[in-house]
């Protein structure tokens, strides 16, 4: 497998935000920020001019403004897979994004480590609509679950974890979890991967390049907090 960066293009108009995101984005191993603006209409732009992989935008209100620029960054060529970082915690307005080829939905009370694997799962998914959410309980028990379904960053989390060798106890004490909640969310998992174990679930995500090496040796994970300028 050829090791290359992941190249990002960041759009939002709180400088602060946008700026600590950066930052934050080009201490990851693998992540390249190859451009900033403060508004969709610069998105299209750079992403013609850069190519990125990823484009991590807001959510442009009126809802028929966010439509026409995800219509026109689609246009791009190559398209870059588009990731909305927002406040918004709206099931509906995510199915609605989801719908227009929205390849992520990450909340701004996001962790970095969960917006890096939002990156990442949508840099290398497959061009079947795949994504990555980061949401809370709430809005992925609203968002309805089957064997094609994405992995959720949760998911990814736990993963991870696993991965690393910890058992579904130590798991649940780092995420916060009941041990039956870890258990199921490996098993929902495994049921969207196609695989049967995790040891299995653990090659093919390295394969797929959602996880790293380097990840899986670090020990914790970051708990970097985004904080909205």
């Amino acid at each position: 497998m050829e090791n290359r960066l992941t190249t990002v293009l960041l759009a939002d108009d709180h400088t602060m935000f946008r700026e600590g995101m950066a930052k934050l984005l080009t201490s990851y191993g693998g992540l390249e920020v190859v451009g900033e603006t403060t508004n969709d209409e610069g998105a299209v732009a750079l992403a013609r001019e850069k190519r990125p992989d990823v484009v991590i935008m807001q959510v442009q209100m009126p809802f028929e403004e966010a439509k026409l620029s995800l219509d026109r960054m689609r246009e791009v060529e190559p398209p870059p897979k588009v990731i909305i970082v927002t406040m918004f915690e709206d099931p509906a307005t995510m199915r609605s994004l989801l719908k227009l080829g929205v390849s992520g939905y990450v909340l701004k009370s996001s962790s970095t480590t969960q917006l890096v694997s939002a990156i990442r799962a949508a840099a290398f998914a497959p061009e079947d609509g795949n994504v990555v959410l980061g949401l809370p309980r709430t809005m992925l028990e609203e968002a309805e679950e089957g064997p094609d379904s994405p992995l959720s960053v949760r998911e990814l989390e736990i993963l991870l974890l696993a991965s690393r060798g910890l058992s579904n106890s130590q798991i649940a004490r780092q995420v916060h979890l009941a041990e039956g909640t870890v258990k199921r969310h490996l098993s929902n998992t495994y049921h969207k991967m196609g695989v049967g174990s995790r040891g299995e679930a653990a090659r093919k995500a390295l394969q797929e390049d959602w996880i790293t090496v380097g990840e899986i040796t670090d020990g914790e994970i970051t708990d970097d907090e985004f904080q909205d300028g």
